[in-house]
């Protein structure tokens, strides 16, 4: 008699592993990757570095401002409160928007689909690649920061708890942020200038900007990508990192599981 074959579908974390296995080959094959790093670095220094004028010298004083603010301030008043480690999360976005593109200009998306991957594992590898590459941009952003205040000579005085809850903060942060990009180019995948824009506008955090010039510097911010994202400030602690952790978390499965659900019912080619 023979023996019949049994043929197992793979599992989730055999699929989601698979799928990040390309993804990661391509983004650490992938220029861009590389140059907004370099960004990420160059961008801290270039701040710093307009120090040498004496208009631009009361900008900062501390090299830690350019990580964070002192405290959260959702509220921008100046440059100096804006120009910090947040701003990786803008050029972050901008990388997954070309990275997302480049998967349906090139044709990858209808060769992946046609093999029946799953719509919610192409959500998650883009989300955890995306959260990475902003994990990455945010350490060399740390590290262009310390170059660029060891050259300016400016004050490395703070809280070293402090300090490490708010980089460890943002940076878990990024998986929200890669989250919604990854929903907001799946929208737009066939408008790529528009899907630029939108992670452009998102990024810079001018809805809860405005929220917060309503309502203040309240803590009910914090459930909000941005607003947890300025709650991790140097004056963060414990349960600041916690709270970073939960919202990104709550976000990235929100914003992936209706990508998914769009993915599902709408032509994705």
């Amino acid at each position: 008699m023979a023996r019949e074959l049994k043929f197992e579908s793979p599992s989730f974390a055999q699929r989601l592993k698979g799928m990040l296995g390309v993804d990661f080959y391509r983004l650490f094959h992938t220029p861009l990757f590389y140059i907004f790093l370099a960004i990420a670095a160059v961008i801290p220094a270039m701040i710093l570095g307009t120090m040498g004028s004496e208009g631009a010298e009361q900008l900062y004083t501390n090299t830690w401002h350019i990580i964070a603010a002192e405290t959260p301030l959702y509220v921008v008043n100046g440059i100096s409160e804006y120009a910090n480690m947040n701003m990786v999360f803008i050029f972050g976005g901008i990388m997954v928007s070309i990275f997302i593109g480049h998967d349906y200009k090139s044709g990858y998306v209808k060769q992946l689909f046609t093999t029946h991957a799953k719509k919610e594992d192409y959500m998650m590898s883009k989300s955890l690649v995306g959260a990475f590459s902003m994990a990455c941009m945010c350490v060399t952003y740390l590290f262009g920061a310390m170059l660029a205040g060891l050259l300016v000579q400016t004050s490395f005085e703070v809280n070293a708890g402090s300090l490490l809850c708010a980089v460890l903060g943002k940076m878990v942060m990024s998986l929200g942020w890669a989250s919604l990009y990854t929903f907001l180019n799946i929208i737009f995948r066939k408008y790529f200038g528009v899907s630029i824009a939108s992670s452009f506008f998102f990024g810079t955090g001018i809805l809860i900007i405005g929220a917060a010039a309503i309502v203040g510097n309240s803590s009910v911010l914090n459930i909000f990508l941005y607003g947890a994202s300025v709650y991790a400030c140097l004056s963060a602690n414990f349960v600041t990192l916690i709270v970073c952790i939960a919202c990104s978390a709550a976000w990235a499965a929100i914003y992936n599981v209706l990508g998914a659900r769009i993915l599902a019912k709408c032509d994705v080619y």
